[in-house]
């Protein structure tokens, strides 16, 4: 396989290794803390008989340390890697190993704490022996759940497979044959052909030639693209640029090939060893903490949001009878639609009348609407609500779901996406937030779409954890001097 020589500058944003990602398996962390309390209560039950562990001091305090070192060990020793892919044998030796560091944890702990004196002897037998049995067969079911139920389409990783004609079965089958696939495959581009009689593949679109694949990538939910491809087959450079441009990840399967790519990183996809390429590498640590704020800010916001719709929420039904909450489908990460949430501040037909208004619109080049005095308002509270940003507060339930961020970029509507260039795309690449930087840089005063893109463009590129808190900090200032907002 070859790549045009002329390949430098191709990146990808915000992109996370693979096999570095321990977070994905929450679930069986969540498992073994929830078995490992209920092993601590059976063994508690057993010495002490019927009563409550957790109402005695030390048995508290060691019961949040056992929870603690869990979630501690996973995250440092990374004991649940290949967990999908284990044996009964190989599960049951990495549960006693798990239990093993946890109870000589635990034991450590408390001779620190000068307690181990008020610890029974006995319920620290019974303790790791029930948790072994508890967290085994509780893995295995899991695992077994897992494979029956694959996962939702959503939750997965949508990835294009671009490949030649005679070889797209096998590679397809790869991600098709492991049931616990993080990827769904969205379509297979064919390189070589440019018309086919056949128009998928187990239900796969077939794409065909380089055009029609960029185009699809461009209109599509594309998370990442895999190139595999015959070692005399070139890969053009326009087709790598334009992927990069939209902020899709980019792997090429590995054959021999030397090049030129910025932060290059060898990893495996389904079994496939492949050269990847990101102009922002982000490790999981750093996206385990976004999310860890994402959801700490979410929780707080829905908690507000409860206070405010008591508030407006009789009045916007006064003013304007009908749902006091606006939905409306947003385009997210790489092209995800998912239903958004506002305090509805406009009439109900304002959707309608947003085609009788076009010639208002502020934004010189139509990507975005914005106008001033719009009369689709509710009068009285609509542009209250809007002034002060309390008609965004309901998109701390987006949030919480994991379609939005904190801090990110904004989500265009369907009509705005359908308009965007290759060159736009690149600011879905990561989750759309309430807050970013076109927010906080007077987002009233900017009437020119490209300038919102270089914000977003700028916001991704040089974005980690101190970034996000700033912007946070920076648009609380900005709503309390009611700035920025129309």
């Amino acid at each position: 396989m070859l790549i045009d020589s002329d390949t430098k500058g191709m990146t990808v944003i915000m992109y996370r290794k693979t096999n570095s990602r321990w977070l994905k398996h929450w679930d069986f962390i969540l498992l073994d803390v929830i078995m490992l309390q209920i092993s601590y209560i059976c063994a508690y039950v057993l010495r002490n008989g019927w009563n409550n562990p957790y109402s005695t001091t030390v048995y508290l305090s060691a019961a949040i340390f056992l929870i603690l070192i869990s979630i501690c060990a996973s995250f440092f020793f990374e004991s649940y890697r290949g967990i999908l892919r284990r044996d009964c044998w190989l599960e049951l030796r990495a549960v006693i190993q798990h239990v093993f560091f946890i109870s000589v944890s635990n034991i450590v702990y408390l001779f620190m704490i000068k307690a181990s004196s008020e610890y029974s002897r006995i319920f620290m037998i019974y303790y790791p022996v029930i948790s072994i049995l508890l967290l085994y067969t509780g893995r295995l079911t899991l695992k077994i759940w897992l494979k029956s139920h694959k996962g939702s389409t959503f939750e997965k990783r949508a990835i294009m497979i671009v490949t030649i004609e005679n070889d797209y079965a096998n590679i397809v089958e790869s991600f098709r044959g492991n049931p616990y696939s993080e990827f769904h495959v969205m379509g297979i581009g064919i390189l070589d052909e440019q018309e086919t009689q056949i128009k998928s593949y187990q239900d796969i679109p077939f794409i065909m030639g380089e055009e029609n694949i960029i185009e699809f990538l461009r209109s599509s939910w594309v998370d990442e693209i895999l190139f595999s491809v015959p070692r005399k087959y070139i890969i053009s450079k326009q087709i790598l640029e334009k992927c990069s441009l939209m902020g899709i990840t980019i792997h090429i399967e590995l054959s021999n090939i030397s090049t030129e790519l910025p932060n290059q990183m060898i990893e495996k996809i389904e079994g496939r060893t492949v050269l990847s390429s990101s102009m922002k590498m982000s490790t999981s640590r750093q996206l385990f903490l976004k999310r860890m704020l994402d959801i700490i800010g979410g929780v707080v916001g829905v908690m507000i949001t409860i206070i405010l719709m008591l508030i407006v929420g009789p009045i916007i039904y006064i003013k304007s009878p009908g749902p006091i909450f606006f939905t409306q489908i947003r385009v997210g990460k790489n092209g995800r639609k998912f239903k958004m949430y506002k305090f509805r501040s406009m009439y109900m037909d304002a959707e309608e009348r947003k085609q009788q208004l076009r010639n208002e619109n502020k934004m010189s080049d139509g990507m975005m609407f914005k106008m001033e005095n719009d009369p689709r308002i509710i009068r009285g509270i609509g542009n209250f609500i809007r002034k002060t940003s309390i008609d965004e507060f309901p998109q701390f339930w987006n949030v919480l779901k994991g379609d939005m961020s904190l801090v990110g970029t904004r989500p265009p509507t369907l009509d705005e996406w359908e308009q965007y260039d290759l060159r736009h795309r690149a600011r879905l690449a990561i989750k759309p937030g309430i807050t970013g930087l076109w927010q906080i840089s007077g987002r009233s005063d900017i009437t020119n779409f490209e300038e919102v893109v270089k914000l977003d463009t700028k916001y991704i590129k040089e974005w980690d954890l101190g970034v996000d808190i700033k912007i946070i900090l920076k648009t609380v200032g900005v709503v309390l001097r009611q700035e920025g907002s129309s």
